[in-house]
This record gives structure tokens, sequence and C-alpha cells, in this order.
């Protein structure tokens, strides 16, 4: 719906970005298990440049606790070999010629714990992110009802959809975090 200069879908995509962000972060997590995504983040220096890891080499999950890395230039090995220490998500790899192990260990108590709230952080930053759009939302229907551009009338049944529109989304981010969380504590 398109109201004036308001419009509803607008506000959903900018809260559903903010949803997105929060999955990638959480992505990032290390639970125990291998995953391909835990590496999306990093950043190698070749050729004079940053260049994300999957420009460089081929990432696969061979084993539930084993990430491989086989890069495609010899010349690259030990630039990606440092990019990986050095990006402080705890894993060494083991060289073997152009292919780079790295073994997941296993998660203490005390490291699961401190996943968990950084996972609660990030779903509240998810969260603000979309409190913020809602409230740019409600502030431009407000605006507009002061200039007389929609009626007193348009705006509530707005506000109410914006207000629907938020409830869902925080939901969907919660339900994010439930299942990083399980998959977090899952042994």
């Amino acid at each position: 719906m398109s109201t004036g200069s308001f419009d509803l879908n607008d506000l959903e995509k900018r809260m559903r970005a903010s949803l997105d962000a929060l999955k990638r972060e959480l992505s990032g997590l290390r639970t125990g298990r291998a995953s391909a995504h835990l590496l999306d983040p990093i950043q190698v220096l070749v050729y004079g440049s940053r260049m994300p890891l999957n420009q460089v080499a081929t990432v696969s999950v061979p084993e539930p606790r084993t990430i491989s890395v086989q890069v495609w230039d010899k010349s690259n090995v030990s630039a990606v070999d440092k990019a990986i220490r050095e990006s402080n998500i705890g894993l060494n790899p083991v060289i073997d010629g152009t292919l780079l192990r790295l073994p997941i260990p296993a998660l203490t108590a005390d490291r699961r714990n401190e996943l968990a709230k950084l996972a609660h952080k990030y779903a509240e930053h998810g969260r603000v992110a979309v409190r913020n759009v809602r409230r740019e939302g409600m502030d431009l229907l407000k605006k507009l009802e002061k200039d007389g551009k929609i009626s007193q009338d348009d705006h509530h049944k707005s506000s109410a959809k914006v207000q629907e529109l938020t409830d869902r989304l925080i939901k969907e981010i919660d339900e994010t975090l439930s299942a990083k969380e399980a998959e977090i504590h899952k042994v």
C-alpha cells in the first residue's frame, strides 16, 4: 500500500535487511559443527589487495568437524593460512600442499555460553534496527497527516500495519535466535 510518499513495502524491505544481516552474523558463530559460512567474513591479502576467501579458494565441508580450503594458486597458500589464523575464529589450519584442513574443536560449556550471549547481542541489534525502521515509518505517517496529505483514519490504518509488520519481524528474529541457541547448545 502506498499512501502519499508512505511505502509499507519499503519499510518491510528495510526490516528484512536487518533480519538478513542477523542471519549472516549468526552463521559466522562457530557451533562445534563445520560450516563453510564460518569463513565468509575472512578477507585474504593477495595480489596487492584484500579479497574474500571464496575468491581465491574453494571452501567445502568434507566431514561434520572439518572444513577444507582448496587454494587455487599455490603462491597464495600462506596468505590464506595467515588470514584464517588472524581472523579470531579460533581455527588453526593444517597445510597439505594447496589444501588447508581446519579441524573444528569441540566447544566447552563456557564457550557455548559466550556464543549464546553473542547471539543474543546480535539479535538485540537486529531488533533495534527493526524498531528504528518502525519509528521512521511512524514519524513519516505523523508528518503526512500533519501536512494534510493523509487522513487521520489512513494514519491509524497504516500505523497498525507498520506495527503488525514490526511484530512479525521481531518474532522472526526471536525464532532465528532460538534456532541458533539450540544449535549452540546441542552436544
